[in-house]
């Protein structure tokens, strides 16, 4: 047998599991004057409690450690699972729309391997910006003939 334990908002309603006679409630040291199954703890700040209630000669104790908030709000499982298939369809629609829009999109310099032009069937590098960087070609060499290796 256990206790039923209900909590909505900041208050806490818990059920003894003794369902005959007079119940004696005891919480932390105080005796609530409550006498049915039922026991009510309104605007309970969300400290550890010891709760017991006792009938016919037998007790029963439970340790009380409930968080409460008063601005809470509660949600029953069809309603997480429909705010989470909802979140999903949206965030594949926004993926499927991303990806059609930007798939029809033509860039003017794409680095992608189709993007070769058909008639040139092998690619020159681009131009050197700094002349002095130029590769010795035949037919060139007056222009490095300055340059002699030098001797250290």
């Amino acid at each position: 047998e256990e206790f039923l334990v209900e909590i909505s908002g900041t208050t806490v309603t818990i059920t003894c599991p003794f369902t005959e006679g007079t119940i004696d409630w005891e919480s932390t040291g105080t005796k609530p004057d409550s006498k049915n199954a039922t026991y009510v703890i309104e605007n309970h700040d969300s400290s550890p409690a010891t709760v017991s209630c006792s009938g016919d000669g037998k007790k029963h104790t439970m340790y009380l450690h409930a968080r409460v908030c008063a601005n809470c709000e509660e949600l029953d499982t069809w309603a997480v699972t429909g705010i989470i298939t909802a979140d999903i369809l949206i965030t594949l629609g926004v993926l499927i729309l991303v990806y059609y829009f930007s798939k029809d999109r033509k860039g003017g310099a794409s680095t992608g391997a189709g993007s070769r032009p058909r008639g040139q069937k092998a690619q020159r590098p681009p131009p050197v910006p700094n002349p002095d960087y130029e590769p010795i070609r035949k037919g060139q060499r007056e222009v490095y003939a300055g340059l002699e290796s030098r001797g250290f």
